[in-house]
């Protein structure tokens, strides 16, 4: 990751079904992913498997194997060197400047499954960049998790005073991670959009002893969430920060607006590549499609100008003009019932 506009390249989007069964396939055959950071060295052997390497790779350093689950996380943060050839992610040119070798160290460290490797690259820089700043207190985490399929989760960084760091959704524990988290004051809650997105949440709750926040729909009682919420009214959790319920991709699905500029979405919202526009995913609406729409239109009440989502594409624009985009997204959703 760079810039913000780096960030909010055009993205693609989740397919169906295909997902589930990746996930639990990737599931199945776990990979270690430990990186010697000391060293500043990736070892083949610790991140993705030179004899699985997918033919569609060009030859160098850099390729992907087998196990991916085409989460999208590499062609987002590394567009000039990974590409969809077709249901997973290849790399189609070798990193030649500094810059794009440090985005695409930054896709293998992000990689929830370990499929992209680079043997002998130099990775400490990479290994130590997440948390990396969106805008302003905004922060994406790297390190995806498996079990969420990539999803990307954030952090936003405040003072004590108001109310401390807060995590979106659960990125990997990895000690890396935690270790800049900690540096940047830790956190002191975790909002967790839906039951997908959970990941290592009680491995973060139990580090830094935080409150985290999930509807009671996606099970929040059974995963030991400490505040839950209930029923389908906004709920503010302090001057910053209100939660609103909007369930389609799962019964208990909610997003956070943040200081009514930042909208942390989760699965519900993201920027389509195509349209040039915001959209919903009809074939991932796992609970309701009517009622992700429903859903979708008590979003045009509120005023943000980022869209981050968990999975698909980041987007920042005026707010006048998201509403816009929102209000064709929620007429676009209407007429696919």
């Amino acid at each position: 990751m760079g810039s913000a506009s780096q960030l909010a390249r055009l993205a693609g989007t989740p397919h169906a079904e295909t997902q589930r069964t990746q996930r639990k396939a990737a599931a199945s055959t776990p990979k270690c992913v430990s990186l010697r950071a000391s060293a500043g060295i990736i070892d083949t052997y610790l991140v993705a498997d030179m004899s699985r390497r997918l033919p569609q790779n060009v030859s160098g350093t850099f390729f992907v194997d087998d196990t991916c689950i085409d989460c999208d996380a590499c062609r987002q943060i590394a567009p000039t060197v990974f590409r969809d050839h077709g249901g997973q992610s290849s790399v189609y040119h070798q990193p030649s400047r500094n810059g794009e070798l440090d985005l695409a160290l930054k896709a293998l460290i992000t990689c929830p499954t370990a499929s992209i490797g680079a043997p002998g690259q130099p990775a400490k820089s990479a290994v130590n960049a997440f948390p990396e700043r969106i805008a302003e207190n905004v922060y994406f985490n790297g390190y995806a998790h498996r079990s969420s399929f990539g999803a990307w989760s954030y952090l936003i960084v405040r003072n004590p005073g108001d109310g401390g760091n807060i995590l979106i959704d659960s990125p990997r524990f990895a000690s890396p991670l935690v270790k800049r988290i900690e540096e940047l004051g830790g956190a002191r809650l975790m909002f967790l959009t839906h039951q997908d997105d959970v990941a290592d949440h009680e491995r973060f709750a139990d580090h830094f002893r935080l409150e985290r926040i999930m509807h009671r729909e996606d099970g929040a009682a059974r995963l030991g969430v400490e505040r839950v919420i209930d029923g389908e009214d906004d709920v503010r959790i302090d001057s910053d920060m209100v939660v609103i319920p909007t369930p389609g991709h799962t019964r208990g699905h909610c997003v956070l607006l943040f200081r009514k500029k930042f909208l942390f979405t989760g699965d519900h919202l993201a920027w389509s590549p195509e349209r040039e526009t915001l959209t919903a995913f009809r074939s991932v609406a796992w609970y309701s499609w009517p009622e992700q729409t429903r859903s979708m239109r008590k979003l045009l009440n509120y005023q943000f100008e980022w869209v981050l989502p968990g999975h698909g594409r980041i987007h920042h624009a005026p707010a006048s003009e998201m509403h816009e985009h929102l209000k064709w997204c929620v007429d676009w959703m209407k007429s696919r019932r």
